[in-house]
């Protein structure tokens, strides 16, 4: 009897869960908060990673890696930033263990305690900005394009995986300008990269917008952002990029000479994406029978699973398809032959289904005989029996269309669940089922944390494109310019 599993409508948060374990994705660690990403959540994570380190380094950025402990000083040294970091922080204050002399096991040796503490990196703009003092003197050694690919650790006390640990990997860019103008272009452009990468890779539809003053990252002058909708109708952040002005700069006493000879403060930002990517991803796409994948990010793009009795029979269908997989392996196709005969033809269809591989081939003997095959695609459900001539070409067509079809598919579900509203009674009822509200706001953060005490909806952006349109806030009926997008998050 086949396995019920939650769906989406009964439980979301279980749904995911659950879904994250049947694709083999991850799962908890002994280690409080933190968690373990299999080989084939990883694999997913390395086609995101070569896919924008590619990206980052076509825009001239290079990578390179920083510390992984900071001290504690560095941190302190831009006030607004150990503001938002404080609570976060893991601290290390000893160096060494010894054995008890009870025998009870090891403890800290109290006698290694270190003269300054060091945080283990919750992001890297203190312990990067005192290696840039060093590398600047001149407008010469101007712009500094580098990128780091990490892990970094923040305290959280209810954790989720992919979305919420206490230690994450990401990326980081940190790059270093001769005037503001360059530097605000720089934030841009990354953002833009992260557009680009959500939209047609992940086939997840964002919205460009800025954060309003109280969700700035801490220590910038300005946050740009990717808003994208789950299905539950939450938001989630998928992607920000920082104007950090001169602010680390004159932090860390960070100047150059310019042309006139004058001594002037660097400008700076920084930018980043993370696994959280992979929450995003699950919950843009997948169903209640699993991962759906779109084919630019998958690991296994097709899979053939051949139906047989006889040893015979197999070998005649696998050498059909080593010729298929020569052909799919010039167009760039990852392709696995499934032949382990430990699994029945039933058990492998709703394993790789489960995995979201976006294309399930089948043949057995009589499709063999007859030229024939049968296609499966995993986000419609489709099956279709086709020649097995040409079937490569029609392959590499279908993974195409199967990318549009996920993009087109999530923007209609935005668009569904994206509404204007003018009424706080009516936004309090109606962001209790979820979507993006567009909505007057006075600018106030005042009024921003009333409505966040509330209803637990934040102010996710103020969209880029956002049209001027003066109205009343529907919090408090003061003037306001035009709507920002309200929802809950994750």
């Amino acid at each position: 009897m086949a396995q019920k599993f939650i769906t989406r409508a009964e439980d979301y948060s279980k749904w995911y869960n659950e879904l994250v374990n049947r694709a083999d994705l991850a799962e908890h660690s002994d280690v409080r908060g933190c968690m373990v990403i299999k080989p084939y959540g990883y694999a997913i994570w390395e086609k995101m990673r070569d896919i924008l380190d590619a990206k980052f380094k076509e825009t001239g950025h290079q990578n390179a890696y920083f510390p992984l402990f900071i001290p504690k000083s560095y941190l302190s040294k831009e006030a607004s930033h150990v503001d938002g970091f404080a609570k976060e922080c893991a601290v290390v204050t000893h160096y060494r263990l010894k054995n008890a002399e009870d025998g009870s096991g090891l403890i800290v040796d109290p006698s290694a305690k270190l003269e300054e503490e060091l945080i283990v990196r919750p992001t890297s703009e203190t312990i990067i900005w005192n290696s840039y003092k060093k590398w600047i003197q001149s407008y010469r050694d101007l712009p500094i394009l580098i990128n780091q690919w990490a892990n970094v650790v923040r305290w959280e006390m209810r954790t989720r995986l992919f979305l919420r640990t206490t230690e994450f990997l990401w990326q980081e860019g940190h790059t270093a300008h001769a005037t503001s103008k360059e530097a605000i272009s720089e934030a841009e452009q990354m953002l833009d990269v992260y557009e680009d990468f959500a939209q047609n890779y992940m086939s997840m539809p964002v919205i460009k917008g800025r954060k309003t003053e109280s969700e700035r990252f801490a220590g910038a002058e300005d946050t740009l952002c990717i808003e994208a909708m789950m299905q539950d109708g939450k938001a989630l952040q998928a992607g920000t990029s920082h104007f950090l002005g001169q602010n680390f700069a004159k932090a860390f006493e960070v100047k150059f000479t310019d042309k006139e000879g004058k001594l002037e403060y660097v400008w700076a930002t920084s930018w980043g994406v993370s696994t959280r990517l992979m929450g995003a991803l699950i919950m843009t796409h997948s169903d209640d029978e699993g991962l759906v994948l779109p084919p630019a990010l998958a690991p296994i793009q097709v899979v053939a699973i051949p139906i047989y009795r006889t040893e015979e029979e197999l070998t005649s269908i696998s050498e059909k398809m080593k010729g298929l997989a020569l052909k799919l392996k010039s167009k760039n196709i990852s392709f696995k032959f499934d032949d382990d005969d430990q699994r029945r033809p039933g058990w492998k269809f709703s394993e790789y289904e489960s995995k979201g591989v976006p294309i399930r081939l089948a043949m057995g003997p009589r499709d063999l005989e007859n030229g024939k095959i049968e296609i499966a695609r995993r986000d419609t459900k489709a099956k279709e029996i086709i020649d097995f001539d040409g079937l490569d070409s029609y392959i590499e067509k279908l993974l195409s269309e199967i990318q549009l079809n996920l993009f087109q598919r999530a923007s209609e579900f935005r668009s569904l669940n994206t509404k204007k509203i003018d009424s706080y009674a009516e936004f309090k009822i109606e962001i209790e089922k979820g979507g993006f509200f567009l909505a007057h706001w006075d600018g106030t953060a005042e009024t921003e944390a009333k409505i966040k005490e509330e209803t637990q909806a934040t102010i996710r952006c103020i969209a880029l494109d956002q049209e001027e349109e003066e109205g009343l806030c529907m919090f408090s009926g003061k003037p306001s310019v035009g709507r920002v997008i309200f929802a809950k998050a994750y």
